[in-house]
């Protein structure tokens, strides 16, 4: 049945205009919206808007790795191939490429959840006398609600994203256009006594910001999941992933000025409702509420576009005969991953019941420890192994932008929660697991024995 439906293939549908709004919405999103009051909190004072510029440098050097691996190896799937090439396919990049698609399995849904939780929260402001249950019930069933509307072609989806990003962009130059008037330098640098303290307080603090800092700029790498669905992916890819974080950066930091310049940052921290309280300060109820339905369009096109992107990673392993088979088959109308797309639907509702704070550290934690900073050192090591690879793209000053991207998700782990730390560890070693037992029934490395280990392949 996988083969078969292999044969099919993916359909290149999307332009750099698609790719581009997918991943803008990725990035966006209901992310900011819901987590300002977090982010400011870590460091208790607009201080924390330091983050915001620490986690865009950070978002940049790991989107130039991202741009030339996906211009190189444009196949669906994003870290899965890059992984399996630079470790190689017959020996450590097995086992790294299954890993990182079992963490999918994880942290995908995480992530969908968090807009889940942030969609209900902000409905719970047009219906305040809704019970906390009913708002818990409305994130659980969010997401199964977007696999019924992802049940159909990659072409219709890429037209519907071009529409979600406009949806996005509105309600993000809304507040920022509403909020330039009333900049206020005061309210900005109201910094507590000894914000900028240097002690261990400070680092952990910024760290703990910037950790939320990344969760609103992650997504830019989501059009690499797409690759096969992309045209001319070598020049669209890195354009995509450049020009989405410098756009999204400079949002942030705008809205960020917006909210602080008209509410006070104490009230801000506050607030779970950040977005419809500082439109309502500004122009009444009236205005509030029907900001508040454009924040839940926001929250529907983000999960909507995560749910689309991680859905190929499971897939593309399949069909490798690196994951489970199952998760290869295409529908046989739409040509899309149902199963796969189906399966992350339903874990992502059931971890929608849980706490916002402890869904996204959890998160961040699982991507960072079995993703990104695997995929950071594995690009160094295809660079070193593998320079006759065309590159359409190459990182701009190499290699410091790598080195940089290094260095920062060490120190996000470093910084992390306990709890999300156990998270992430109790994910890598149960895959871990899984993968041995599964390796030594198939005879794969490390338990291929005496077997001649074929040379790096030049694609996936």
């Amino acid at each position: 049945m996988v083969q078969s439906t292999a044969k099919q293939g993916l359909r290149r549908e999307l332009g750099l205009i698609q790719a581009t709004a997918l991943a803008i919405t990725d990035m966006v999103g209901i992310g900011p919206y819901i987590t300002i009051p977090l982010f400011l909190a870590t460091m208790g004072g607009p201080q924390a808007m330091l983050g915001w510029l620490v986690g865009a440098a950070l978002a940049f050097c790991d989107g130039l790795v991202w741009a030339e691996l996906g211009a190189a190896l444009p196949k669906a799937g994003g870290s899965y191939n890059y992984l399996r090439e630079a470790f190689g396919p017959h020996r450590m990049g097995r086992w790294l490429s299954f890993l990182m698609v079992w963490q999918v399995i994880f942290s995908a849904p995480l992530s969908i959840a968090s807009g889940s939780i942030g969609f209900a929260d902000y409905l719970h402001y047009l219906l305040p006398l809704f019970p906390p249950w009913g708002v818990r019930l409305v994130a659980a069933i969010f997401p199964l609600l977007l696999v019924a509307l992802l049940y159909r072609n990659i072409g219709a989806i890429g037209k519907l994203s071009v529409v979600l990003a406009a949806g996005v962009l509105i309600g993000c130059l809304g507040i920022i256009l509403s909020g330039l008037p009333h900049l206020s330098a005061c309210r900005l640098f109201d910094f507590p006594v000894g914000a900028f303290h240097l002690n261990w307080i400070f680092w952990a603090g910024l760290g703990h910001a910037t950790l939320y800092a990344l969760y609103d700029y992650f997504g830019y790498y989501n059009v690499c999941y797409l690759a096969e669905e992309i045209r001319d992916p070598g020049r669209v890819i890195p354009r995509a992933i450049l020009f989405s974080i410098f756009t999204v950066a400079v949002l942030y930091i705008l809205m960020t000025a917006s909210f602080l310049s008209v509410m006070p940052w104490r009230e801000v921290m506050q607030s779970r409702f950040i977005a419809s309280l500082y439109i309502e300060t500004l122009w009444g109820t009236a205005a509030g509420k029907l900001m508040t339905v454009l924040l839940l369009w926001i929250a529907f096109s983000s999960v909507f576009s995560l749910l689309l992107g991680y859905s190929r990673i499971p897939y593309a392993a399949a069909i490798d005969g690196n994951f489970f088979p199952a998760f290869g088959r295409l529908h046989p109308k739409g040509g899309f991953p149902h199963i796969s797309l189906i399966t992350l639907g339903v874990i992502a509702s059931l971890f929608s019941l849980g706490r916002l704070s402890e869904v996204i550290g959890s998160l961040i934690a699982t991507r960072v420890l079995i993703q990104y900073l695997p995929q950071t050192i594995g690009f160094f090591l295809l660079r070193f192994r593998r320079p006759d690879l065309a590159r359409p793209f190459r990182m701009w000053l190499y290699p410091l932008p790598g080195i940089i991207s290094l260095c920062g998700w060490v120190y996000v782990l470093g910084t992390a929660a306990t709890r999300s730390l156990l998270f992430a560890f109790g994910v890598l070693a149960v895959g871990t697991a899984v993968y041995m037992v599964r390796a030594r029934a198939q005879h794969e490395w490390p338990f291929q024995g005496n077997q001649q280990t074929p040379a790096l392949t030049s694609g996936t």
